[in-house]
């Protein structure tokens, strides 16, 4: 009896320890030291700055569009089967000395500027060496996409472009098909490139204080990576009630084993 009673007890430690505990799946979960009541205010996103290798969207408007017809596509207003595609070859991307080449003007330097800033230049140089004020020169900059990739344990990794301003870390991996229960959602990591070069930043979504994080919303060419969890390498199960299953087959294919070598 006793014995029987020390195997149970064993089962259930390892179907304990070989599921996925449902606090390690759930999102935004508030902290133990604020109320329930307070509303979670995000912090406002710093404007993102131009990097290398960004594509940026170039569009010059005025009074007499003949007269800007050079700075834009070709066909502007027609919808591309392959919208990627397209901005990869009507857009201008900063080579690594963080310039861009624009008809007439040259090249420009647009490292580190949001793309404001890059309207308000470009709008100066028009003036001083294109056109006089009545012309009313308008020019809109804006990153072709937001491009990233997610790999790990995601349901569809691979790259993804989503054309608004901002993403967020829970748009980005719905996107990517969301996380499956196998997947680690408090250490995601986040490649992220800087001037100076790649560095991986790491955050728990499962914690409500997330959405403080300068990394809470992605940039353009982040990494996203989710790690596996430990119970998908042991391969018991997902699930209470699956390890269970798995270790009592063990435990019925042992037996028997042992049962059918006495016999011999």
């Amino acid at each position: 009896m006793t014995k029987f009673l020390t195997t149970i007890c064993i089962i259930l430690c390892l179907a304990i320890s070989g599921c996925v505990p449902h606090k390690d799946m759930v999102y935004l979960q508030p902290s133990e030291t604020e109320a329930d009541s307070i509303a979670k205010v995000v912090a406002a996103q710093a404007p993102y700055r131009v990097q290398v290798y960004d594509i940026l969207n170039i569009r010059v408007k005025a009074l007499d569009q003949d007269a800007v017809q050079i700075f834009n596509p070709v066909g502007e207003d027609l919808l591309s089967a392959d919208s990627d595609e397209r901005a990869y070859f009507d857009g201008f991307t900063v080579d690594l000395h963080g310039e861009i080449r624009i008809p007439a003007l040259g090249k420009v330097n647009v490292l580190g500027y949001t793309t404001e800033e890059i309207e308000k230049i470009l709008e100066q140089k028009l003036l001083e060496e294109q056109f006089k004020e009545t012309a009313n020169i308008f020019v809109t900059v804006k990153l072709t996409g937001l491009r990233y990739t997610v790999s790990g344990e995601v349901s569809a990794p691979g790259t993804n472009t989503l054309f608004q301003d901002r993403v967020n870390i829970f748009e980005a991996i719905a996107n990517a098909g969301e996380i499956p229960i196998t997947g680690d959602r408090k250490d995601i990591m986040i490649i992220r490139q800087y001037p100076q070069g790649q560095k991986i930043h790491h955050i728990d979504i499962t914690r409500e204080d997330v959405m403080d994080s300068p990394y809470y919303y992605i940039q353009p060419n982040d990494i996203i990576y989710v790690k596996p969890l430990p119970q998908k390498s042991w391969g018991t199960g997902e699930t209470g009630m699956q390890t269970l299953t798995t270790i009592a087959t063990i435990i019925t294919l042992g037996t028997t084993t042992l049962l059918l070598i006495d016999r011999l």
